[in-house]
């Protein structure tokens, strides 16, 4: 799996994939963790990974969250975390969140900024329906980019959309791209990239690395039949469009739990 905790280079950048759209990132001192969904169910769906550990709570000092899916915003799973911890949102799902018990939560829109214990956080755009249900609190989805002497994109979920290459330029470069591949079923609905997608958003972003999520973790219960096949293929696919699309660029494929390292930023050349 990964490098333990206490092994890691703290000057260095670690990124821990928790399994569907829950990612730990390690920058520049801070501990950041996506969409926490952490649960063995959720609603109508099993997860079929490793719980990644206490790792992904303890210790954290923000999470951000993408939109209100049950999928991506899990209200069981953030009352694990310690109430003081800054809690980052899209506008509009703030009294969400407090009514929890969280009382740093940060409202953002697409182009504002924030920080997460000194790392800087900027909201994006994301092509998706990001309300709790269609009768919900109206709260727009986002990416983020995380980081500002190293940028890490994180997706959340969205659709391609011709504002992509702008989140490059935003950002002033790419190191790592946390791109959604698949959702929790045996199809997607509108709002979402299949691999195809994300191989081409891959292209359209040029980060230095490519990381698929939202794939492999959660499925319906009932559905075990065609379970296994779904669960593997999309990356499996992923991997085969980069190619096609993106030949010059890299990725890297992380299991649930898996930690990819890379060394300090003046070592990295």
């Amino acid at each position: 799996m990964g490098v333990p905790l206490l092994e890691r280079d703290p000057n260095g950048l670690h990124i821990t994939w928790g399994g569907h759209a829950t990612v730990l990132i390690e920058l520049e001192g801070a501990r950041i963790v996506t969409d926490p969904v952490l649960r063995s169910r959720v609603i109508h769906l099993r997860r079929h990974a490793p719980d990644p550990g206490p790792d992904f709570v303890h210790g954290v000092d923000g999470i951000l969250i993408s939109h209100l899916h049950f999928d991506h915003l899990d209200l069981p799973t953030l009352k694990r975390y310690d109430r003081n911890t800054r809690i980052v949102v899209p506008a509009g799902a703030g009294p969400m969140i407090r009514r929890a018990g969280f009382g740093d939560v940060v409202e953002m829109l697409a182009g504002e900024e924030t920080n997460i214990g000194g790392v800087r956080v900027l909201a994006v755009n994301a092509e998706h329906d990001g309300r709790r249900h269609p009768l919900g609190v109206e709260a727009d989805a986002l990416g983020f980019v995380v980081g500002s002497k190293r940028q890490i994109y994180f997706a959340g979920d969205t659709d391609l959309h011709p504002g992509l290459p702008e989140v490059t330029e935003q950002a002033g470069g790419l190191e790592i791209a946390l791109l959604p591949i698949w959702g929790w079923g045996h199809k997607l609905g509108p709002g979402h990239m299949d691999p195809r997608g994300a191989a081409q958003a891959a292209a359209m972003l040029r980060p230095e690395l490519t990381v698929p999520i939202h794939w492999g973790t959660y499925f319906p219960i009932g559905m075990k039949g065609i379970r296994g096949r779904l669960l593997e293929k999309p990356v499996v696919a992923f991997d085969r469009q980069m190619v096609e699309i993106a030949p010059e660029l890299e990725s890297r494929v992380l299991r649930p739990g898996e930690t990819l390292s890379r060394p300090p930023a003046a070592a990295s050349s």
